[in-house]
């Protein structure tokens, strides 16, 4: 099944050797082999056809990119291990939707390739246009960027934490752990999403994003807080927000600001949003925010962090401010 199943999505039957692929690309037998590495793929044997026209292609394609100056090739590799570490992760999550994790008879798996001949082409469609959907929105984000440098900008990275994870999941079945993991991903990226953020990345019980405004990313927090509120059976959500300057490489973002709000998340307590002081002095003057500073903490990295606690005012001494603002503008 398997060889049919290669066919299938690469087009043609494995019938090249490693030192075939890299020849007829026309790219050097090490840099070829270290691009399939860093691709994920396990190195092969000099005898082993395990390739085809597909292969060839592609590896021609990378070399292409880079002759043509669309990377350098001093980051190619990291280029390429970041693209096959995220199309590593889609597959698994795609496989485990086709095929059943008991094992294949004859019957399932003639079922399995008839779904595959059937859906691989839709769901390439459907890649390829959320590919290009994320394109104009990275796009977006980048023209807005008005440092000088485009790969270093002020953001406001973000952590939310599922507060006791580690202990819930020794405690709950592995179908209710994949349940609430699934959950916790999905509400997040659709809060992060609709308040003009970026989820940078999801780690069992931690999402991390980025958002660009200051007030975009107080409300995103707050968003957060009220989906944890709305949903049953789901653990509180602590909150850790910084800003300042970041340096983004291969979708992910460093730098000092990226290590306070991760310090920041882990001196949250439950249903509580902590920012650095940065974040303080940007919130200050709305109204409908209360910014308080609480005590310092002593965490790795840092003698003397200083959080500041994120919440909304009570609704009744908002509406007693809007009665007292639209007295005085008309007196």
């Amino acid at each position: 099944m398997l060889a049919v199943l290669e066919e299938t999505l690469l087009g043609d039957p494995p019938r090249y050797t490693r030192r075939d692929v890299a020849e007829r690309a026309g790219v050097p037998l090490e840099r070829a082999d270290e691009l399939w590495r860093s691709l994920g793929f396990a190195s092969v044997g000099d005898e082993e056809r395990v390739f085809g026209g597909a292969d060839v292609e592609a590896l021609r394609n990378i070399g292409a990119v880079v002759e043509e100056g669309v990377i350098d090739q001093e980051v190619e590799t990291a280029v390429t291990r970041s693209l096959g570490q995220a199309m590593a992760r889609l597959a698994q999550w795609q496989t485990t939707l086709l095929m059943p994790g008991e094992g294949l008879s004859l019957e399932t798996a003639a079922d399995v390739m008839s779904d595959v001949e059937r859906l691989v082409p839709v769901i390439d469609s459907l890649q390829s246009y959320v590919w290009r959907r994320h394109l104009i929105a990275a796009a977006a984000r980048l023209l807005a960027v008005s440092d000088d440098d485009p790969d270093t900008d002020v953001r406001v990275v973000g952590f939310a934490d599922l507060v006791g994870f580690t202990a819930l999941s020794r405690s709950i079945s592995e179908i209710d752990l994949k349940e609430l993991v699934e959950r916790f991903e999905s509400g997040t990226a659709g809060v992060v999403a609709d308040h003009g953020g970026r989820v940078v990345k999801t780690i069992g019980d931690e999402t991390m994003f980025v958002v660009q405004e200051p007030r975009a990313a107080a409300d995103l927090a707050l968003g957060l807080l009220d989906w944890v509120a709305a949903e049953e059976d789901v653990p509180a959500l602590r909150i850790g927000l910084a800003c300042g300057p970041v340096v983004a490489r291969l979708g992910d973002v460093y730098g000092p600001v990226v290590n306070i709000a991760a310090r920041l998340t882990s001196v949250a307590r439950p249903d509580r949003i902590v920012v650095d002081r940065e974040l303080a002095g940007r919130l200050e003057d709305e109204d409908d925010l209360k910014i308080r500073r609480v005590r310092r903490r002593s965490v790795q990295g840092y003698a003397r962090l200083e959080p500041w606690s994120l919440k909304r005012r009570k609704a009744e001494a908002a509406h007693k401010r809007d009665e007292k603002n639209t007295k005085g503008s008309r007196s």
